[in-house]
């Protein structure tokens, strides 16, 4: 009896190690990223870290960001400009950071593998900061 609850264990043990690397399971590589202003219909520009244009609208709009450069351990990080005539503009950071499922999932699941070979390739394992980004425009000196 203790040998068939043995199995029952490794069947279950195997099973779960193939949910090592959590982040890459139940993440995305991309995230919604809720871009408002007050006052709305700001004129706003998204850029990578690298400088280039990644995307422009007017608020309010949801943009799709990449979590990752697809590079090892390449996370994205972002600056966002509001630019509205008769305010002055104001520019944030986006920021990726490891989010829990990275951390506790590949701890709990003991994926080693998920750590170091998979999640570091996939954007999965970084949540961008803020989800939504809602800046108040201060009106421009006279």
């Amino acid at each position: 009896m203790e040998i068939f609850s043995m199995k029952k264990f490794f069947a279950l043990a195997l099973c779960l190690s193939t949910l090592s690397g959590c982040a890459t399971i139940v993440g995305n590589d991309t995230q919604l990223v809720q871009v408002n202003s007050d006052p709305e219909g700001s004129q706003f520009q998204i850029k990578d870290d690298s400088g280039s244009l990644i995307s422009q609208g007017i608020t309010p709009q949801g943009v799709t960001l990449a979590k990752s450069d697809g590079s090892y351990f390449g996370k994205k990080n972002y600056q966002i400009t509001f630019i509205k005539e008769g305010y002055s503009p104001v520019t944030l950071p986006i920021k990726a950071s490891a989010n829990g499922w990275y951390i506790g999932g590949n701890i709990v699941f003991g994926g080693l593998i998920g750590w170091l070979a998979v999640d570091p390739f996939n954007g999965g394992m970084y949540t961008l900061h803020p989800k939504a980004v809602s800046p108040t425009l201060a009106p421009e000196a006279k």
